[in-house]
Protein backbone atom coordinates (compact mmCIF):
# COMPACT_ATOMS: atom_id res chain seq x y z
CA UNK A 1 0.00 0.00 0.00
CA UNK A 2 1.11 3.43 -0.64
CA UNK A 3 -0.41 6.69 1.01
CA UNK A 4 0.39 10.20 -0.27
CA UNK A 5 -0.21 13.58 -0.62
CA UNK A 6 -0.58 15.73 -3.66
CA UNK A 7 -0.56 19.58 -3.64
CA UNK A 8 0.55 21.58 -6.57
CA UNK A 9 0.81 25.44 -7.72
CA UNK A 10 2.41 26.84 -4.32
CA UNK A 11 4.13 29.55 -6.54
CA UNK A 12 7.01 30.76 -3.48
CA UNK A 13 4.80 30.95 -0.36
CA UNK A 14 7.18 29.53 2.38
CA UNK A 15 4.25 29.31 4.56
CA UNK A 16 2.59 26.64 2.33
CA UNK A 17 5.48 24.91 1.73
CA UNK A 18 6.28 24.24 5.41
CA UNK A 19 2.52 23.34 6.24
CA UNK A 20 3.14 20.79 2.99
CA UNK A 21 6.70 19.41 4.36
CA UNK A 22 4.55 18.86 7.84
CA UNK A 23 1.82 16.18 6.24
CA UNK A 24 3.71 13.41 6.89
CA UNK A 25 4.00 13.83 11.03
CA UNK A 26 0.22 14.85 10.71
CA UNK A 27 -1.32 12.69 7.66
CA UNK A 28 1.20 9.93 8.40
CA UNK A 29 1.53 9.48 4.75
CA UNK A 30 5.14 7.64 3.04
CA UNK A 31 5.73 10.17 0.16
CA UNK A 32 4.61 14.13 -0.32
CA UNK A 33 4.77 15.27 -4.56
CA UNK A 34 4.79 18.76 -5.36
CA UNK A 35 3.00 18.93 -8.64
CA UNK A 36 4.34 22.09 -10.43
CA UNK A 37 4.88 25.76 -10.17
CA UNK A 38 6.44 25.81 -7.21
CA UNK A 39 8.50 29.12 -7.24
CA UNK A 40 7.58 32.37 -6.94
CA UNK A 41 6.41 35.48 -9.85
CA UNK A 42 7.74 38.77 -7.59
CA UNK A 43 10.64 40.26 -6.49
CA UNK A 44 10.48 42.56 -3.82
CA UNK A 45 12.92 45.20 -4.11
CA UNK A 46 14.40 46.55 -0.82
CA UNK A 47 15.71 49.87 -1.92
CA UNK A 48 18.55 51.68 0.39
CA UNK A 49 17.89 55.19 0.67
CA UNK A 50 20.45 57.92 1.16
CA UNK A 51 20.07 58.75 4.96
CA UNK A 52 20.65 54.79 5.50
CA UNK A 53 17.28 53.53 6.23
CA UNK A 54 15.76 50.86 3.89
CA UNK A 55 12.07 50.81 2.31
CA UNK A 56 9.83 48.24 0.51
CA UNK A 57 6.44 47.28 -0.08
CA UNK A 58 5.16 43.49 -0.18
CA UNK A 59 2.48 44.19 -2.74
CA UNK A 60 3.89 47.11 -4.30
CA UNK A 61 1.95 49.79 -3.39
CA UNK A 62 3.03 53.53 -2.01
CA UNK A 63 0.52 53.34 0.37
CA UNK A 64 1.93 49.69 1.89
CA UNK A 65 5.76 50.85 2.27
CA UNK A 66 8.07 49.77 5.19
CA UNK A 67 10.77 51.67 6.25
CA UNK A 68 12.97 49.84 7.91
CA UNK A 69 15.73 51.32 9.83
CA UNK A 70 17.79 48.08 11.22
CA UNK A 71 18.86 44.75 10.43
CA UNK A 72 16.12 43.00 12.76
CA UNK A 73 13.80 45.36 11.31
CA UNK A 74 14.82 44.31 7.34
CA UNK A 75 15.22 40.77 8.44
CA UNK A 76 11.31 40.66 9.63
CA UNK A 77 10.16 42.27 6.44
CA UNK A 78 12.49 39.51 4.22
CA UNK A 79 10.34 36.62 6.27
CA UNK A 80 7.24 37.94 5.34
CA UNK A 81 7.97 38.65 1.94
CA UNK A 82 8.91 35.01 1.56
CA UNK A 83 6.10 33.95 3.23
CA UNK A 84 3.55 35.89 0.54
CA UNK A 85 5.25 34.14 -2.31
CA UNK A 86 7.77 36.54 -3.09
CA UNK A 87 11.81 37.16 -3.29
CA UNK A 88 12.92 40.01 -0.73
CA UNK A 89 16.04 41.37 -2.62
CA UNK A 90 18.25 44.46 -1.32
CA UNK A 91 19.05 47.02 -3.75
CA UNK A 92 20.79 50.04 -4.29
CA UNK A 93 18.82 52.94 -6.09
CA UNK A 94 21.21 52.42 -9.17
CA UNK A 95 20.77 48.15 -9.23
CA UNK A 96 17.01 48.29 -9.40
CA UNK A 97 17.25 51.36 -12.03
CA UNK A 98 19.48 48.55 -13.99
CA UNK A 99 16.66 45.85 -13.41
CA UNK A 100 13.83 48.21 -14.86
CA UNK A 101 15.73 48.27 -18.12
CA UNK A 102 15.41 44.54 -18.37
CA UNK A 103 11.51 45.01 -18.85
CA UNK A 104 10.61 45.35 -22.25
CA UNK A 105 6.64 46.68 -23.91
CA UNK A 106 5.34 44.04 -26.36
CA UNK A 107 1.40 44.89 -27.96
CA UNK A 108 1.05 47.20 -24.48
CA UNK A 109 2.02 44.81 -21.97
CA UNK A 110 5.01 44.75 -19.58
CA UNK A 111 7.31 41.59 -19.85
CA UNK A 112 10.23 40.33 -18.54
CA UNK A 113 13.31 40.12 -21.40
CA UNK A 114 14.47 37.08 -20.89
CA UNK A 115 18.81 37.05 -20.70
CA UNK A 116 18.53 40.11 -19.29
CA UNK A 117 19.73 41.56 -15.68
CA UNK A 118 16.24 40.60 -14.31
CA UNK A 119 16.18 37.43 -15.64
CA UNK A 120 19.03 36.14 -14.27
CA UNK A 121 18.29 37.68 -10.93
CA UNK A 122 15.24 35.40 -11.16
CA UNK A 123 16.96 32.12 -11.99
CA UNK A 124 19.12 32.88 -8.67
CA UNK A 125 16.64 34.39 -6.57
CA UNK A 126 14.68 31.15 -7.33
CA UNK A 127 17.08 28.74 -7.37
CA UNK A 128 18.82 30.04 -3.94
CA UNK A 129 14.58 29.54 -2.10
CA UNK A 130 14.46 26.52 -3.86
CA UNK A 131 17.97 24.82 -2.39
CA UNK A 132 16.49 27.09 1.07
CA UNK A 133 13.29 25.29 0.99
CA UNK A 134 14.82 21.88 0.75
CA UNK A 135 17.52 22.33 3.43
CA UNK A 136 14.22 22.31 5.63
CA UNK A 137 13.52 19.25 5.11
CA UNK A 138 16.10 18.54 8.00
CA UNK A 139 14.68 20.57 10.50
CA UNK A 140 14.16 19.68 14.23
CA UNK A 141 10.71 20.35 15.05
CA UNK A 142 9.71 18.72 18.91
CA UNK A 143 12.92 17.06 18.87
CA UNK A 144 12.04 14.99 15.89
CA UNK A 145 13.08 15.80 12.37
CA UNK A 146 10.79 17.46 10.85
CA UNK A 147 10.15 14.72 7.44
CA UNK A 148 10.85 11.51 8.55
CA UNK A 149 13.71 9.28 7.50
CA UNK A 150 12.37 7.47 4.19
CA UNK A 151 9.91 9.74 3.22
CA UNK A 152 9.99 10.26 -0.63
CA UNK A 153 9.89 13.75 -1.31
CA UNK A 154 8.83 14.42 -5.29
CA UNK A 155 9.12 17.56 -6.72
CA UNK A 156 7.97 18.18 -9.96
CA UNK A 157 8.41 21.14 -12.18
CA UNK A 158 5.59 23.40 -13.92
CA UNK A 159 5.34 25.86 -16.68
CA UNK A 160 5.96 29.06 -14.50
CA UNK A 161 9.09 27.57 -13.01
CA UNK A 162 12.67 28.51 -14.96
CA UNK A 163 14.74 25.73 -15.41
CA UNK A 164 17.67 26.97 -13.20
CA UNK A 165 15.76 24.96 -10.59
CA UNK A 166 15.91 21.81 -12.13
CA UNK A 167 19.61 21.26 -11.13
CA UNK A 168 18.99 21.93 -7.80
CA UNK A 169 16.18 19.24 -7.92
CA UNK A 170 18.67 16.66 -9.24
CA UNK A 171 21.77 16.65 -7.41
CA UNK A 172 20.31 16.75 -4.06
CA UNK A 173 19.79 13.36 -2.40
CA UNK A 174 17.02 14.73 -0.10
CA UNK A 175 13.82 14.69 -3.03
CA UNK A 176 13.07 13.03 -6.16
CA UNK A 177 13.43 14.93 -9.49
CA UNK A 178 9.93 14.35 -11.07
CA UNK A 179 10.46 15.86 -14.84
CA UNK A 180 10.18 13.13 -17.48
CA UNK A 181 10.89 10.55 -14.99
CA UNK A 182 9.40 7.20 -13.94
CA UNK A 183 8.89 6.72 -10.37
CA UNK A 184 7.57 3.68 -7.83
CA UNK A 185 5.65 4.93 -5.63
CA UNK A 186 5.83 1.18 -3.80
CA UNK A 187 6.22 -2.10 -5.43
CA UNK A 188 3.10 -2.04 -6.84
CA UNK A 189 2.37 1.50 -8.34
CA UNK A 190 4.65 3.61 -10.66
CA UNK A 191 4.19 7.58 -11.19
CA UNK A 192 5.17 9.18 -14.53
CA UNK A 193 5.27 13.19 -14.51
CA UNK A 194 4.91 16.03 -16.95
CA UNK A 195 5.14 19.74 -16.26
CA UNK A 196 4.88 21.57 -19.28
CA UNK A 197 1.38 22.79 -20.52
CA UNK A 198 -0.39 23.85 -23.24
CA UNK A 199 0.44 27.90 -24.64
CA UNK A 200 -0.67 30.36 -22.25
CA UNK A 201 -1.39 34.34 -22.45
CA UNK A 202 1.66 34.71 -20.63
CA UNK A 203 4.33 32.97 -22.62
CA UNK A 204 5.84 30.88 -19.45
CA UNK A 205 8.84 28.59 -19.78
CA UNK A 206 7.54 25.05 -20.24
CA UNK A 207 5.10 25.72 -22.64
CA UNK A 208 4.12 23.55 -26.49
CA UNK A 209 1.45 22.27 -28.36
CA UNK A 210 -0.58 19.19 -28.55
CA UNK A 211 1.48 17.18 -30.61
CA UNK A 212 4.75 17.65 -28.54
CA UNK A 213 2.89 16.90 -25.04
CA UNK A 214 1.46 13.62 -27.00
CA UNK A 215 4.70 12.43 -27.70
CA UNK A 216 6.45 13.12 -24.49
CA UNK A 217 3.46 11.13 -22.80
CA UNK A 218 3.78 8.46 -24.90
CA UNK A 219 7.48 8.15 -23.86
CA UNK A 220 6.75 8.10 -20.29
CA UNK A 221 4.28 5.68 -21.16
CA UNK A 222 6.71 3.38 -22.65
CA UNK A 223 8.62 3.41 -19.22
CA UNK A 224 5.61 1.99 -17.00
CA UNK A 225 5.18 -2.01 -16.23
CA UNK A 226 2.13 -1.92 -15.46
CA UNK A 227 -0.16 1.13 -16.77
CA UNK A 228 -3.43 -0.09 -14.96
CA UNK A 229 -1.55 0.61 -11.38
CA UNK A 230 -0.32 3.65 -12.21
CA UNK A 231 -0.48 7.14 -11.41
CA UNK A 232 -0.28 9.93 -13.85
CA UNK A 233 1.06 13.47 -12.36
CA UNK A 234 0.54 15.89 -15.54
CA UNK A 235 0.96 19.50 -14.22
CA UNK A 236 -1.81 20.08 -17.13
CA UNK A 237 -5.39 19.31 -16.72
CA UNK A 238 -7.35 16.97 -19.36
CA UNK A 239 -9.54 19.38 -21.59
CA UNK A 240 -13.43 20.12 -20.80
CA UNK A 241 -12.94 18.07 -17.48
CA UNK A 242 -14.28 20.85 -15.37
CA UNK A 243 -10.62 20.96 -13.65
CA UNK A 244 -9.69 23.06 -16.60
CA UNK A 245 -11.69 25.92 -16.47
CA UNK A 246 -10.33 29.38 -16.24
CA UNK A 247 -11.65 32.94 -17.23
CA UNK A 248 -10.90 33.02 -20.58
CA UNK A 249 -8.72 36.37 -21.85
CA UNK A 250 -8.55 38.75 -24.70
CA UNK A 251 -4.86 38.40 -26.20
CA UNK A 252 -4.01 41.80 -24.26
CA UNK A 253 -4.49 40.02 -21.19
CA UNK A 254 -8.36 41.45 -20.37
CA UNK A 255 -11.64 39.71 -19.97
CA UNK A 256 -13.53 38.04 -23.15
CA UNK A 257 -16.87 38.88 -21.40
CA UNK A 258 -18.72 38.31 -18.40
CA UNK A 259 -21.87 36.48 -17.62
CA UNK A 260 -23.94 36.35 -14.64
CA UNK A 261 -21.15 39.16 -12.73
CA UNK A 262 -18.53 36.81 -13.10
CA UNK A 263 -15.75 36.72 -16.26
CA UNK A 264 -16.73 34.40 -18.58
CA UNK A 265 -14.86 30.66 -18.08
CA UNK A 266 -13.89 28.08 -20.37
CA UNK A 267 -11.88 24.76 -20.86
CA UNK A 268 -8.07 25.64 -21.22
CA UNK A 269 -6.88 22.17 -20.56
CA UNK A 270 -4.65 19.48 -22.98
CA UNK A 271 -6.30 17.43 -25.33
CA UNK A 272 -3.82 15.20 -25.28
CA UNK A 273 -3.84 14.83 -22.06
CA UNK A 274 -6.97 13.80 -22.11
CA UNK A 275 -6.18 11.19 -24.49
CA UNK A 276 -3.60 10.04 -23.09
CA UNK A 277 -5.70 9.35 -19.75
CA UNK A 278 -9.01 7.78 -21.24
CA UNK A 279 -6.31 5.67 -23.38
CA UNK A 280 -4.54 4.08 -20.52
CA UNK A 281 -6.99 4.29 -17.70
CA UNK A 282 -4.40 4.99 -14.73
CA UNK A 283 -5.80 4.44 -10.98
CA UNK A 284 -5.11 8.52 -10.25
CA UNK A 285 -3.98 11.35 -12.87
CA UNK A 286 -2.93 14.16 -10.74
CA UNK A 287 -3.05 17.75 -12.17
CA UNK A 288 -2.69 21.73 -11.15
CA UNK A 289 -1.97 24.56 -12.97
CA UNK A 290 -5.64 26.13 -13.00
CA UNK A 291 -5.95 27.49 -9.65
CA UNK A 292 -9.78 28.44 -9.87
CA UNK A 293 -10.79 24.71 -10.54
CA UNK A 294 -10.25 22.69 -7.43
CA UNK A 295 -11.95 19.33 -7.33
CA UNK A 296 -12.05 15.79 -8.97
CA UNK A 297 -13.50 14.16 -12.01
CA UNK A 298 -13.88 10.79 -13.18
CA UNK A 299 -12.57 10.19 -16.57
CA UNK A 300 -13.42 6.23 -17.35
CA UNK A 301 -12.03 4.22 -14.01
CA UNK A 302 -9.22 7.10 -13.68
CA UNK A 303 -10.33 9.38 -10.97
CA UNK A 304 -8.61 12.82 -11.87
CA UNK A 305 -7.69 15.57 -9.72
CA UNK A 306 -6.72 19.15 -8.88
CA UNK A 307 -6.14 20.89 -5.68
CA UNK A 308 -6.37 24.29 -6.78
CA UNK A 309 -4.52 27.18 -5.24
CA UNK A 310 -5.14 29.91 -2.50
CA UNK A 311 -0.80 30.47 -2.34
CA UNK A 312 -1.12 33.98 -1.84
CA UNK A 313 -3.85 33.22 1.47
CA UNK A 314 -0.65 30.70 2.57
CA UNK A 315 -3.47 28.23 2.73
CA UNK A 316 -2.11 24.60 2.07
CA UNK A 317 -4.23 22.21 -0.77
CA UNK A 318 -4.24 19.35 -1.39
CA UNK A 319 -5.44 15.58 -2.13
CA UNK A 320 -4.81 12.63 0.49
CA UNK A 321 -4.24 9.20 -1.67
CA UNK A 322 -4.20 5.67 -0.67
CA UNK A 323 -3.34 2.89 -3.21
CA UNK A 324 -3.44 -0.41 -2.58
CA UNK A 325 -2.85 -3.34 -5.51
CA UNK A 326 -4.02 -1.25 -8.22
CA UNK A 327 -6.81 -0.12 -6.23
CA UNK A 328 -7.96 3.08 -5.10
CA UNK A 329 -9.31 2.66 -1.33
CA UNK A 330 -9.03 6.20 -0.41
CA UNK A 331 -9.21 10.01 -1.22
CA UNK A 332 -9.70 13.36 0.96
CA UNK A 333 -9.03 16.98 -0.25
CA UNK A 334 -7.16 18.61 2.30
CA UNK A 335 -7.32 22.57 3.41
CA UNK A 336 -5.12 23.82 5.72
Amino acid sequence: MVRFFFCTDIHGSEAVWRKFLNTPRYLKVDTIIMGGDITGKRIVPILQQSDGTWKGSIYGTVDQEVIMKTEEEIVDFEKRARMAGCYPTRLTARENEDLAESLEEEDGIQKLKKGGALDKLFDRVEAEGLQKWIDMVDDVIDGSRRVPEGTKIIICPGNDDKFAIDEIIKKDPRVIYGEMAKIDLDNDHEMISYGWTTPTPWDTYRECNEENIKEKIEELVSLVNNIENSVFCFHCPPYESKIDEAPLLNPDLTYVGWRGGEPIRGATGSKAVREAIEKYQPIVSLHGHIHESPGSVKIGRTYCINPGSEYSEAILKGYLVELEKGELKAMQRVEA
